[in-house]
C-alpha cells in the first residue's frame, strides 16, 4: 500500500497484496455509493470491488469529491440525485461514509428500499439511532453493516483472530488496544470537531476498538468499566476530546482496555502506532499493524509466544481481506457469516455508552 495512504489515516485504503477472496463475478453483485464526507469510501469500495462487486453509480452533493470517487474509479455513472440510486432496483447495496448523524437516517431508508447498507464507522451516533436501526433491521430483513477498518482491513489482525480460534493462546482473557491517530487539523472538515455531527473520539474511534475486543474474546455483549476523556491540545475546539480511555469486562469474564488519541507525532511513519496486545490462559500475542516503529515502516506484524517458543510473523499478504466477500454472500444468500447483526450494534451500543458516560477530565 502506498505511504500517502499509511501517513493520511483519513484516506487510509488498503488493497490486497496477496490472497484475493472473490465472491462473485459478472456483475452478480451490484453497488452503489452515496455520500463522499469521509475519505474510508475509499477502502470500502476497494473492498466491495477485490470481492466481485460491480460499482454501479456514485452520488453526492459536493461534485468535486465525485470528480475524485470517478478518477479513482473511472466510468462509474454520476447519480443525478440521492433517489435515483436508492430506488434503483437493480442495486444490492449501497455503501457510504456520509457526515456520521445522517447514517442511521440513510441506512434505514436504504433498508426499508430493499438493499443493504455498509457504511463508515461509527454507524450511529446515539442510543435511539441503535434502536431504530435495529428495528429496521428486523422490519425489512435487511443488512446494516459498519466498516470496522481496524480489524477488517488489516491483515495482522485477521491473523492473530486466525491464531486465537485455534487456540494458539488458550482462551483470552485480556486485550489491550492502543489506537493514536494522526489530527491532521489541517485537511479536517467542520463537522469533524462537532460532537454532534461526528460522535466524539471514544464513539468514533472508540467503535473499532470495541468491535475487536468483543472479537478477540469471542464474547456477545460486554459492560463499560470505566471511560475518560479529555481535551489536551486542542482548546481551539471547545467540546472536542483529543484523548478518551475505557476498561471492559465482557460476558464471558474477559477484560479490556482501550486508548484513544489523537497524538501521532508528526516524525512517524503511519498515521498511527496502532497496536494490540492479547493475553490468553496458554499465551500472548501482540499486534503491530501499520509499521514496527524504528525497524521497518512495514506493518502488519504479530508477535506470538505460547509453548512452543517465540515468533515474529510478518502477515502481509497472507490472510486478504475475506470480510468483503463474506459480506456479499450474506447478501445474496441471506446468511450470517461475516459478521452478526447482534455484533455490530453490541460494539455501537458500547462505544455510544462509553461516550456519554466517560469522565471529563479537568485540564488545568
Amino acid at each position: 500500500m502506498g505511504s500517502v495512504q499509511k501517513i493520511d489515516g483519513m484516506n487510509y485504503a488498503p488493497e490486497s497484496e496477496g490472497v484475493k477472496h472473490v465472491a462473485v463475478k459478472n456483475s452478480e453483485f451490484r453497488f452503489s455509493a452515496v455520500g463522499l464526507d469521509h475519505g474510508h469510501i475509499y477502502g470500502q469500495t476497494n473492498g466491495l470491488l477485490e470481492a466481485g462487486g460491480a460499482l454501479v453509480s456514485v452520488y453526492d452533493t459536493d461534485n468535486e469529491k465525485v470528480k475524485k470517487y470517478i478518477e479513482k474509479y473511472p466510468g462509474v455513472k454520476i447519480a443525478a440525485s440521492q433517489d435515483e440510486i436508492i430506488d434503483d432496483p437493480s442495486i444490492q447495496m449501497i455503501t457510504s461514509s456520509i457526515r456520521p448523524d445522517k447514517r442511521a437516517c440513510l441506512g434505514i431508508r436504504v433498508m426499508r428500499s430493499g438493499k443493504d447498507f455498509f457504511v463508515d464507522k461509527p454507524g450511529m451516533l446515539t442510543h435511539s439511532e441503535i434502536e431504530l436501526v435495529r428495528a429496521a433491521c428486523e422490519e425489512t430483513g435487511k443488512r446494516y453493516f459498519i466498516y470496522f477498518a481496524e480489524r477488517i482491513h488489516v491483515e495482522s489482525a485477521m491473523y492473530a483472530q486466525k491464531l486465537i480460534k485455534e487456540g494458539a493462546v488458550g482462551r483470552v482473557i485480556h486485550v489491550d488496544i492502543l489506537a493514536p491517530h494522526r489530527l491532521s487539523a489541517e485537511t479536517r472538515p467542520a463537522w469533524h470537531w462537532n460532537i454532534q455531527q461526528a460522535g466524539g473520539i471514544l464513539n468514533d474511534i472508540g467503535s473499532h476498538q470495541f468491535e475487536q475486543f468483543l472479537t478477540f474474546t469471542s464474547a456477545n455483549s460486554a459492560v463499560i468499566g470505566s471511560a475518560r476523556l479529555a481535551n489536551y491540545n486542542t482548546k481551539d475546539h471547545p467540546g472536542f476530546f483529543d484523548f478518551g480511555d475505557c476498561t471492559l469486562i465482557a460476558d464471558n469474564g474477559a477484560t479490556g482496555f482501550a486508548r484513544l488519541d489523537w497524538f501521532t507525532p508528526k516524525g512517524l511513519g503511519a498515521w498511527g502506532d496502532g497496536r494490540v496486545f492479547i493475553i490468553g490462559t496458554e499465551g500472548t500475542i501482540e499486534i503491530r499493524k501499520y509499521l514496527d516503529v524504528g525497524v521497518s515502516n512495514q506493518g502488519d506484524i504479530v508477535y506470538l509466544v505460547n509453548k512452543d517458543g517465540e515468533l515474529r510473523i510478518q502477515t502481509r499478504g497472507k490472510m486478504g481481506f475475506a470480510f468483503f466477500a463474506d459480506m456479499i454472500r450474506d447478501c445474496i444468500h441471506r446468511t450470517d457469516t461475516a459478521m452478526s447483526q447482534r455484533h455490530i450494534l453490541e460494539s455501537m451500543r458500547l462505544a455510544v455508552e462509553a461516550q456519554e458516560t466517560a469522565q471529563i477530565i479537568d485540564v488545568k
